[in-house]
């Protein structure tokens, strides 16, 4: 928080100081009476006219006038409680705040538009704007590096652009605040000592008892669940994304007697809901005593992504040249060798989305997991010293365990929040791996099928 004070500081009161220091000092050298400039002495380019200085001098105006609402921000945030020992309302607060976060961003904007225009770059003039007002007056000093006329400062420094920028980033702020304040909320509670619900966003006592007692297995069988969870997401994934994309590659490429009535079926079955067959897989499951087996709900989650999986990868494939499997197919390459070596390399982004999307299933899934897990299955090897529903629980995946901890009289909410930052994790660095080719994923299939 002091580094934040201090970074205001040096940019909005160190750095003027020192600008307005140096020119009441050469004024005085060159024995001028007034230390502020004029209207013809307002210079960006050399070539600018009195009647761009005094457009230069309105964008000061402007500049000011969200400088003084700044400082009165600064004033409501931290000095007010300072003079008269008592808080200002918290929407006041609040509201000042987020001024002086969407007002820094808008200015490093700035610099990094005016950086841009006479010839540094955006990404110097957004690095420097980071400090505040300095990267305006930086590049306001410098000469350009290519030719550019003053119209294009007064497009950057206009009402105008000034309002759609201040527009923009007060969305994202405000976007960035609805996300970041459920998991700083979630994160903090993890640390906190209570059991309770957390009424504050961060504790003042911070504890890592929360996440002992998850992998303390004579308390819970956290261990168990994550191991349960992972093994079924790994399964789903690797098999999901090699039955899809062989079935979307048999659509896609060969020519068969039902072959529209067949996807035209795989398209209704989105219509119906899965809780449509939620008897009948229990039946099933029970049939074959697969109940009580975490690995064995790889059937369901892998069998109920194909119908949209397949439409997206057949859309993909679609695109791809025939030409490549009739080229390889000349050099004497079978199917298998077309499927494995050509396809499946220039299908990666499409690939990656359903890969993720797979992997992230089971972890956020509880209704199918809940029903069919809580039952012992016939034959069960049971260890010695374990009663039926610790075996049953141990059955269970991150969704079910997890619930346990806020659905009983004695809730445990920060236990329950530690698990969740833990569950986050492996998402979190499968997502990452796979970034770069998700957004190109998420709407290849989509512009032909």
């Amino acid at each position: 928080m002091w580094f934040i004070i201090s970074i205001v500081v040096i940019g909005v009161v160190v750095v003027p100081g020192l600008t307005l220091a140096k020119r009441i000092y050469d004024r005085k050298k060159h024995k001028h009476a007034s230390p502020l400039p004029t209207v013809t002495e307002i210079r960006i380019f050399e070539d600018d006219t009195v009647r761009d200085r005094r457009y230069y001098l309105n964008i000061w105006i402007k500049v000011a006038v969200i400088g003084i609402i700044a400082l009165l921000a600064l004033y409501v945030v931290f000095v007010h409680k300072w003079i008269f020992g008592t808080r200002p309302p918290k929407i006041l607060v609040w509201l000042s705040w987020f001024y002086l976060i969407v007002t820094y961003f808008v200015q490093d904007a700035l610099a990094a538009d005016f950086a841009e225009k006479k010839g540094y770059g955006k990404t110097n003039g957004a690095f420097w704007g980071l400090i505040p007002i300095y990267g305006l007056l930086r590049y306001a000093k410098k000469p350009k590096r290519k030719n550019v006329q003053s119209t294009t400062i007064k497009k950057i420094y206009g009402s105008k652009s000034l309002f759609v920028k201040y527009l923009l980033f007060s969305e994202l702020v405000g976007l960035g605040i609805v996300v970041l304040l459920p998991i700083i909320y979630i994160v903090g509670s993890s640390f906190a000592k209570q059991s309770g619900l957390p009424t504050t966003f961060w504790p003042r006592n911070l504890t890592l008892d929360n996440y002992r007692v998850l992998f303390d297995e004579s308390e819970t069988m956290f261990v168990h669940w994550y191991k349960n969870t992972f093994y079924l997401a790994l399964l789903n994934m690797v098999f999901g994304v090699l039955f899809i994309t062989g079935a979307a590659y048999i659509f896609a490429r060969f020519k068969f007697k039902g072959k529209k009535v067949g996807l035209i079926s795989i398209l209704v079955l989105q219509v119906f809901p899965s809780f449509m067959g939620m008897v009948a897989l229990f039946t099933l499951y029970q049939t074959f005593n697969l109940v009580g087996r975490p690995l064995a709900l790889t059937f369901i989650y892998v069998g109920g992504s194909v119908p949209f999986n397949l439409w997206l990868i057949k859309g993909y494939l679609q695109q791809i040249p025939r030409d490549l499997d009739e080229s390889a197919m000349l050099d004497g390459a079978n199917k298998a060798q077309i499927f494995f070596k050509i396809i499946l390399p220039l299908s990666v982004p499409i690939l990656s989305f359903v890969a993720v999307s797979q992997f992230m299933a089971p972890w956020m899934d509880y209704i199918l997991p809940s029903f069919l897990l809580n039952i012992v299955p016939r034959n069960a090897n049971i260890p010695a010293g374990m009663n039926l529903a610790e075996y049953t629980k141990m059955q269970w995946t991150l969704a079910v365990g997890l619930f346990e901890f806020i659905s009983g009289t004695n809730s445990e909410y920060t236990t329950f929040a530690a698990g969740a930052i833990i569950v986050a994790l492996p998402i979190t660095v499968v997502y990452m791996l796979f970034q770069r080719f998700l957004i190109q994923g998420i709407t290849a299939g989509a512009t032909k099928g």
